[in-house]
């Protein structure tokens, strides 16, 4: 009897430690993979879509819809359907810090998605970078990636859109230059850089003029330009306030070229500009101009299938932004097919996409370059009677 309880206790320890010894494996393999093993995957996005980022926050919204509703009707990512968490930061960097941390901390998204902003889009990085999940920014300034892991982005750096309007003012001889720039995120460092990078070619900045972005005055900014005595004028914006300051431009009778950021790629922009746009000059992206491009340009498919599909959803040409946010979100698809939702995979695998053509340019990131786009993926368009065109 004493024999036979032994067997027995024995047996039971035996059959007890299988158990836990099984049910340890299957923790430990889910922690191994995340969310890999199945079930939905989480995207987070944050975006202005109120507030005075709402023209670019708006149609990137659009977009990461139309896209995450194509990507599921096709079946989803290897087997997983995409679930979109999108979030209203207001054109805060308040807002997008909160909403941010409740992503990753709540929600446990796989990915970031946004900001639409420079500023918002700094707000998001170190919480991102915290957290080691990776987040690619639909915004613009450098420092929204310079230095950072985890933190990718899709417009093109403020540098480059430089660079580009460097070589057309050289061009054209011109070497003073007057600024007015948005007081955000956006405009910070834009001046220094353009001195910098036009140093060589003898370009100057004669007097730099600050402006909120939900300003609607500008005289005493076009007063202060005006005075320097500039051969040339660079807002650096957004609308509605890129608009408002065009037009205040023509109406003090500026008789110099202007400039113009490539932050002005909508309709919201030439709604508000009105004929004060005629003849700007402007870095921008190949969207904009798709009609105009030549067949064999590497962006030309993807670009006419993106306006042909969104004008389809929503009966309205997308905008520059909602390029930058096809492009986040489909390196993001092409990311996640490779790489599933481990994030140390998934961030490497971003950071390998290697002359991927997009909306805003053909894409190669290195772990130095977490934008991935040079200047030749910009041209100088103008504007002709509210119709954006290749500047002859």
């Amino acid at each position: 009897m004493q024999r036979s309880m032994r067997w027995l206790s024995m047996g039971l320890a035996i059959g007890l430690a299988g158990s836990l010894a099984a049910c340890s494996e299957s923790k430990s393999t889910g922690a191994a993979t995340g969310t890999d093993a199945g079930g939905e995957i989480k995207v987070g996005v944050v975006l202005d879509i109120t507030g005075a980022g709402a023209s670019l926050g708006v149609p990137e919204r659009q977009t990461v819809e139309l896209l995450a509703e194509q990507v599921n009707a096709a079946g989803g990512i290897n087997g997983r359907k995409l679930k979109l968490i999108i979030e209203d930061n207001q054109s805060t960097e308040d807002g997008a810090a909160k909403v941010t941390s409740k992503l990753l901390n709540t929600e446990k998204v796989d990915i970031l998605l946004g900001a639409s902003r420079t500023g918002p889009s700094l707000a998001m990085r170190p919480l991102a970078e915290k957290a080691e999940k990776p987040m690619i920014s639909f915004a613009a300034n450098a420092k929204i990636v310079e230095g950072s892991k985890w933190v990718f982005k899709t417009a093109q750096n403020d540098r480059v859109v430089l660079e580009k309007m460097v070589d057309d003012m050289k061009a054209k001889n011109i070497t003073k230059v007057a600024v007015a720039r948005d007081a955000s995120g956006f405009g910070e460092g834009i001046p220094e850089m353009l001195t910098e990078i036009g140093k060589s070619a003898g370009i100057t900045v004669t007097t730099v003029q600050k402006f909120a972005p939900d300003a609607t005055d500008f005289t005493s900014q076009m007063l202060g330009l005006r005075d320097s005595n500039p051969q040339a004028v660079l807002i650096w914006g957004i609308p509605p306030a890129a608009g408002l300051a065009q037009k205040a431009y023509k109406q003090l009778a500026l008789n110099v070229p202007v400039y113009q950021s490539h932050g002005i790629g909508n309709q919201a922009f030439l709604d508000t500009a009105g004929d004060s746009a005629n003849g700007l000059l402007a870095p921008m992206g190949r969207m904009l101009v798709a009609d105009q491009l030549k067949a064999d340009d590497p962006q030309k498919a993807v670009v006419t299938k993106f306006i042909a599909d969104f004008k389809a959803k929503y009966n309205a040409n997308p905008s520059t932004f909602a390029g930058h946010a096809y492009d986040g979100f489909m390196i993001a698809v092409e990311s996640l097919k490779k790489a599933g939702t481990d994030a140390v995979k998934l961030r490497d695998a971003i950071e390998a996409t290697s002359k991927w053509p997009g909306i805003s340019g053909v894409f190669t990131m290195t772990p130095t370059d977490h934008s991935g786009l040079t200047k030749d993926a910009l041209m100088i368009v103008t504007v002709d009677n509210k119709a954006w065109k290749v500047a002859g």
